[in-house]
């Protein structure tokens, strides 16, 4: 393959794992009753995901390729198994954001990873559009790390109180 194929490929992944990524927010964010700063700032992150979405789109279509509906529609069952699996569980809340940390910084790898390859191809607005995805990214996942220990307790609390509910 070439270094564009594999850029294109890439690029069709990374599309792939934004529609999951929405899926597995909406789905998480639905459920939230307790959690407000949790709940706000995933919904903020479900707008960045869309627009994310939009930008990895503009590079498939300067590429004149499409996007891979099978990627695409496979994403979404990923995370429709992961919203089921967490619903099964009492902690429910602590798993998500321990789950949606760990994804994001899968998301940062994944574009520091296209910055490179379009670095190489000299597609100087590829790396400004994954540049800027990434930091969104970054942003989140920071977000996410620096508020996991908030959450923990928040959920501690609730699920020691008789009565409470503490799972979602």
């Amino acid at each position: 393959m070439t270094y564009e194929e594999h850029f294109i490929d890439w690029v069709r992944d990374a599309h792939a794992m934004e529609k999951q990524a929405e899926s597995m927010l909406e789905k998480m964010a639905a459920r939230l009753e307790h959690y407000p700063d949790l709940k706000a700032r995933i919904e903020q992150h479900i707008d960045e995901t869309r627009e994310q979405q939009q930008l990895v789109q503009s590079v498939i279509d300067r590429y004149d390729t499409s996007r891979s509906v099978i990627k695409d529609a496979a994403g979404k069952l990923s995370a429709f198994g992961q919203a089921v699996g967490g619903m099964m569980t009492e902690d429910e809340v602590v798993k998500g954001a321990i789950s949606g940390n760990v994804f994001e910084n899968f998301e940062i790898a994944n574009y520091t990873a296209l910055i490179a390859a379009a670095e190489q191809l000299n597609d100087s607005e590829s790396v400004s559009i994954f540049t800027r995805i990434r930091e969104q990214e970054q942003a989140m996942a920071d977000w996410t790390a620096n508020h996991l220990g908030d959450v923990t307790k928040q959920f501690l609390i609730r699920s020691s109180t008789p009565g409470v509910e503490a799972k979602k």
